[in-house]
């Protein structure tokens, strides 16, 4: 008899075809969050999950199902899963980390260059019809060639944010909890202090994962020590930038602008205080949105359902 899974989302055919290879399959065929009550009644006998950032996988599903043996997660976070209480019932978490590493660096570094350059501005001042004449200041941005970029998370997706800032010839400075001796030589990049760096950064790029020790861990006193010119882009979690304080700073001109791709609630209200500013970039949580990457990520989360109730080893686990 066949394992059964549940997909808490709709997939693309083909990755659903490689999971019926293998298991019986219920899936959310809407592209909508399932409902919490759809969730706890579907996953009540299920082996495998299959879930999305959107979904809370919490100690109530997972006591649920007492046949549960692996949560897949489709993305390199997994602050949506209770990761402590599947472990205490010995149930194996995943998630899909390097699959997406370039194609997030490249849109992190798209954001940058938009919020910077004043990219989407510029266009709306176009399309507005407001485009009468050339002024030697009309819509004057921040250089990027040559400015300092301060990259604070050097994991996979920092690292390669920090090569693509090379490319054009910026100075390089990273934080993190461990310091990288070994990828200071390789990338050329130098450490400093977090203080150090929101001092010394034009952009400050915030590429940490999201856990509760670090939420706001950008806030007002963070923000107050960054420099009236600079940009601060997040493209990794809402919540370790302090919303309400980064309004503030941008608005008393205490930074020059923010570029966005995560909010700490998602979707966001299109009320949110951020969204009425002309010099913050704001985008839908799109890092990893390339049909390639997404693909790649989709079929990662499927293969770790498929390794792990075929009695093989998880290929990206998130516990032991």
């Amino acid at each position: 008899m066949k394992s059964s899974i549940y997909i808490t989302r709709r997939l693309p055919d083909s990755i659903v075809e490689s999971l019926e290879a293998y298991f019986e399959i219920k899936m959310w065929e809407e592209d909508t969050p399932v409902p919490r009550e759809v969730l706890l009644r579907e996953t009540q006998n299920v082996e495998g999950i299959y879930c999305l950032l959107t979904d809370t996988i919490d100690e109530e599903v997972i006591k649920g199902a007492p046949n549960l043996k692996v949560i897949s997660n489709m993305a390199v976070g997994f602050n949506n899963i209770d990761v402590e209480a599947a472990e205490q019932r010995g149930i194996v978490v995943t998630n899909t980390p390097g699959v997406l590493t370039e194609t997030t660096a490249d849109l992190t570094f798209a954001l940058l260059m938009s919020t910077a350059r004043r990219i989407l501005e510029a266009s709306d001042y176009l399309r507005n019809g407001d485009w009468d004449t050339w002024s030697p200041m009309l819509l004057t941005g921040q250089e990027v060639h040559g400015s300092t970029i301060g990259i604070i998370g050097l994991g996979r997706i920092g690292e390669a944010v920090a090569r693509r800032a090379k490319g054009f010839g910026m100075n390089l400075l990273y934080y993190n909890r461990t310091r990288k001796i070994e990828k200071e030589e390789e990338i050329g990049i130098q450490y400093r202090e977090l203080n150090e760096l929101l001092a010394e950064s034009d952009f400050v790029c915030v590429m940490i994962p999201y856990s509760p020790s670090v939420h706001h861990f950008i806030g007002k006193d963070e923000l107050a020590q960054m420099k009236t010119n600079a940009i601060l882009i997040n493209t990794s979690r809402g919540g370790i930038v302090d919303e309400e304080a980064l309004y503030e700073a941008l608005v008393n001109k205490q930074i020059w602008g923010a570029g966005l791709d995560v909010f700490e609630e998602e979707p966001v209200s299109l009320h949110h205080p951020l969204l009425s500013l002309s010099n913050v970039v704001t985008l839908p949580h799109i890092g990893s949105a390339s049909v390639k990457t997404r693909l790649k990520m989709a079929q990662l989360a499927a293969d770790n359902i498929i390794h792990v109730l075929n009695d093989k080893s998880p290929l990206t686990p998130v516990n032991s």
